[in-house]
C-alpha cells in the first residue's frame, strides 16, 4: 500500500467518526425547524439554519465532507466508502449513549447487520491500493451520476413524506456528489484551484445541496437511527458500486467472492427492512426529545 493510499483511508477513518456525529446533531436540529419544504430550497434552508444544533451539524458535516474529500483524492473509491460504511457501527451506540436518543432493539438488530453487510462487501474488494484509480470516461461518468442524481431526484419526489424513501433519496444525491468528488481529483494536479469552475464542480455543488434538504426532511419526519442508517447504506453502496463501474477499479474473482458479495446485499435488504420500527407506537420517541435525564449532546 502507498503512503498517499494509507492517508486516505486514515482520512476515511475520522471521516466515518465525525459524519454520525453531525448527522445526530442535524437530527436535533432539523425536529427544532420549520417543516422542510422542497418546492422552497431556499426559505427551507434559511429556517433550517435558525437552529443552532443544526447549524452546528453542518459545520461538522462540513468538516467531515472536507477529510472525505481528501480521501477521495488519495484512495480509490470503494475502499474509501468501504471503511465510512464500517463506522455505522458506532451510529447505535453514539445515538443511545452520547445524545440520549432511544435505540430500540429492532434498530440495534437492523443497524449491526448492516454493518456486517457492509463488512462482507468490503471483504470482496480487490481494489489496487498503490493508486488513487481515478481515470474515468467521461460518458461512463455522465451516464452514471445522471442516473444516480436522477434516480435520487424520483425517490424523494415520490416519497410522499415517508421517511425512509426520503433517506434513499438523500443517500442516492450524496452518492451522485460523492462520484463527482472522485472524478474531480483526478483534474486538480492539472488545473489546481480552477478545479472550482469546473462543471463537475457545480454537479458536487447541486447535488449536495439538494442532498441536505433531503436529508433534513427525512430527519424531521423519521426517527434518527434508521434514517441515518439507510441514508449512509444508499449512499456507500452506490459509490461503492462507482468503483469498478466508473474509476475501472478490480472486480473480485472466484466463487467465493461472488458469494460473499451476494450475501452482503442480503444482509442489508434484510436489515433495511428490519431497522424501521413497526409502528409509530414501537421504539424512540418518536419526536427526537430526550429521555428524562438523558444527558444532552453539549453535556456529552
Amino acid at each position: 500500500m502507498s503512503f498517499s493510499v494509507g492517508l486516505g483511508l486514515a482520512l476515511a477513518v475520522l471521516t466515518a467518526f465525525s459524519s454520525v456525529a453531525g448527522f445526530l446533531y442535524k437530527f436535533r436540529g432539523a425536529r427544532e425547524a420549520a417543516a422542510v419544504d422542497l418546492r422552497r430550497p431556499l426559505r427551507s434552508s434559511i429556517a433550517l439554519f435558525r437552529s443552532p444544533l443544526y447549524t452546528l451539524g453542518i459545520v461538522i458535516a462540513f468538516g467531515s465532507w472536507s477529510l472525505h474529500v481528501g480521501a477521495l483524492a488519495l484512495a480509490p473509491i470503494s475502499i474509501v466508502q468501504s471503511v465510512i460504511a464500517g463506522g455505522l457501527v458506532l451510529l447505535t451506540f453514539v445515538a443511545d449513549r452520547l445524545f440520549g436518543i432511544s435505540v430500540t432493539r429492532r434498530e440495534w438488530i437492523g443497524v449491526a447487520l448492516m454493518a456486517t453487510g457492509l463488512a462482507f462487501l468490503a471483504a470482496t474488494l480487490h481494489g489496487d491500493t498503490t493508486s488513487a484509480h481515478s481515470r474515468y470516461d467521461p460518458t461512463t461518468l455522465a451516464i452514471f451520476i445522471g442516473v444516480v442524481g436522477f434516480a435520487g431526484l424520483a425517490v424523494a419526489a415520490f416519497a410522499r413524506g415517508r421517511a425512509m424513501l426520503l433517506a434513499i433519496g438523500a443517500g442516492l444525491l450524496w452518492a451522485a456528489s460523492d462520484t463527482s468528488i472522485k472524478a474531480l481529483s483526478s483534474h486538480l494536479h492539472k488545473l489546481g484551484i480552477g478545479v472550482l469552475i469546473h462543471p463537475l464542480a457545480f454537479v458536487i455543488l447541486i447535488a449536495s445541496l439538494l442532498g441536505l434538504l433531503v436529508s433534513a426532511r427525512s430527519l424531521q419526519l423519521g426517527e434518527a437511527v434508521p434514517v441515518i442508517a439507510l441514508t449512509s447504506v444508499a449512499a456507500n453502496i452506490t459509490t461503492i458500486a462507482a468503483g469498478p463501474i466508473t474509476f475501472g477499479e478490480p472486480l473480485p474473482h472466484g466463487r467465493l467472492a461472488l458469494v460473499t458479495r451476494l450475501l452482503a446485499f442480503v444482509l442489508v435488504i434484510v436489515a433495511a427492512a428490519l431497522t424501521p420500527p413497526p409502528s409509530a407506537g414501537l421504539g424512540g420517541s418518536g419526536d427526537g426529545a430526550l429521555p428524562a435525564g438523558a444527558p444532552t449532546p453539549e453535556s456529552a
